[in-house]
C-alpha cells in the first residue's frame, strides 16, 4: 500500500547521501557546537584569565593615569589611544580568537567531515516567497522545533535555579564578606554555575546530534520506485544485465566447447577447479593451458572432457596452483612443469601413447 502511495519508506541510499552532501546538506547539531566552543572558552579563560585581566589592569592604569588624561583630547592623542587599544587587544586577545577559530573547525571536522561546497550560497528565490515564508512558519517542523527549544530553556533554567538555591546561604553570607572575600565567593559560584551549564549543554548538544543524523536521515527516505530508478540508473536495466549475463555466459560455454576437447587431460579438485591442459611436442615448448573454470564453470569443463573422450586426473594441489596461477593460454610456469610433465606421463601410459613413441 505505502509502494502504490508512493511514500518514502526506504532508507536513503549512499548515492543520494552523497548528492545531499554535495549540496551542503549534512546532519550537524548547533547545540552541540555551542557547547564545544563555550566548554572551549571557559577553558581558555581559565588558561589565559590572568594574562588577560592583567593585561587588562594595564591597559586602563596607562589610559587613566593623570599624565595621558592632561593631555587633552586632540587627533593625535585618539589615534595613539586608538593604536595602543588594538595592540593590546591583538595581544591578550588574539591568541585565544585563534584556538576558538580552531576548536570551531575541529568541531565542523568532527561533525560532518571535510567538505567544502558553494551550492548553499547559491541564491534561491522560491525561499523568498512570503506565503512560502508563513507557511514554514507555522509548520509541524517549526513547531517541533519551537518545543524543543522551550524544553532547552526550561532544562538550562532548572539547573540554575537549583544551583543557585544550593548556594543561598554563601549568597545571603556575601553582604557580612570584606570586598575581596565577597569577590572570591561570587567567582566561585560564576565558575560553579558555569560548569552545571556546560555539563547540561554538552548532553543536550549529544541528543540532538543524534536527533539530527535521524531527522537528516528521514529526510532522505525515498520511495520504493525511487531506489529501483536508482539502481536502474547506476547499474542498467536488470532485464538487460540479465540478458548479457546469459550471452557472456553462452560465448564461455561455447569457447569451452571448442578448447576442451582439444586437451590432452583436465586436471581437477573435484569440488571446485577444473583446468584442461594441452601439449603438443611439436608446436609448444611447454604444456599450455587452454581451459579452467570454478564451481559451476569446473563442473561444465568435466561434463565436456567426458563427452569428448578428454581423461579426467584428479590433482587437488596442482589443480589449484593452476588455476591461481596461470591463465587461458599460457604456458605451465617452470615451478610446476615437473608435476604437469609427471601427469601427462601418467595419461599416455594410460592411453598407450607413451610406448608408442
Amino acid at each position: 500500500m505505502a509502494e502504490d502511495l508512493g511514500e518514502k519508506t526506504e532508507d536513503p541510499t549512499q548515492r543520494k547521501l552523497t548528492e545531499a552532501r554535495e549540496r551542503g546538506q549534512v546532519a550537524r547539531s548547533a547545540d552541540l557546537s555551542a557547547a564545544i566552543v563555550l566548554t572551549g572558552a571557559a577553558l581558555l579563560l581559565y588558561v589565559f584569565g590572568s594574562d588577560i585581566l592583567g593585561g587588562m589592569g594595564t591597559f586602563m592604569r596607562n589610559t587613566l593615569e593623570p599624565e595621558s588624561l592632561g593631555r587633552g583630547i586632540h587627533l593625535q592623542t585618539v589615534e595613539d589611544s586608538v593604536r595602543f587599544a588594538v595592540q593590546v587587544g591583538m595581544r591578550l586577545l588574539g591568541p585565544v580568537l585563534a584556538i576558538m577559530a580552531i576548536i570551531a573547525w575541529l568541531d565542523q571536522l568532527g561533525q560532518v567531515g571535510w567538505n567544502f561546497t558553494t551550492k548553499p550560497l547559491t541564491p534561491k528565490f522560491d525561499r523568498m516567497s512570503p506565503a512560502k515564508g508563513i507557511k514554514n512558519i507555522f509548520s509541524r517542523r517549526s513547531l517541533v522545533k519551537a518545543i524543543i527549544n522551550i524544553v532547552k530553556l526550561t532544562v538550562i533554567a532548572t539547573v540554575a535555579f537549583l544551583v543557585i538555591h544550593g548556594a543561598e546561604d554563601r549568597i545571603v553570607a556575601l553582604p557580612a564578606l570584606t570586598p575581596a572575600g565577597a569577590m572570591l565567593i561570587t567567582a566561585q559560584l560564576v565558575v560553579e554555575l558555569g560548569l552545571w551549564i556546560i555539563a547540561v549543554l554538552l548532553l543536550i548538544g549529544a541528543i540532538d546530534r543524534t536527533y539530527q543524523s535521524w531527522q537528516h536521515n528521514h529526510d532522505l527516505r525515498m520511495t520504493k520506485q525511487e531506489v529501483k530508478d536508482e539502481r536502474k540508473s547506476t547499474e542498467g536495466d536488470p532485464e538487460t544485465k540479465a540478458r548479457r549475463m546469459r550471452i557472456a555466459r553462452e560465448i564461455t560455454r561455447q569457447r569451452l566447447r571448442a578448447a576442451v576437447p582439444k586437451a590432452d587431460v583436465v586436471v581437477t579438485n573435484p569440488t571446485h577447479y577444473s583446468v584442461a591442459i594441452q601439449y603438443d611436442a611439436d608446436r609448444m615448448n611447454a604444456p599450455v593451458v587452454v581451459a579452467k573454470g570454478a564451481d559451476f564453470m569446473a563442473i561444465q569443463i568435466r561434463l565436456i572432457a567426458s563427452a569428448n573422450n578428454v581423461p579426467i586426473v584428479e590433482r587437488k594441489p596442482l589443480a589449484r596452483a593452476l588455476y591461481r596461477s596461470v591463465e587461458v593460454g599460457q604456458e605451465v610456469p617452470a615451478d610446476l612443469y615437473e608435476a604437469v610433465a609427471e601427469l601427462l606421463a601418467y595419461v599416455y601410459r594410460l592411453e598407450g601413447r607413451l610406448a608408442a613413441s
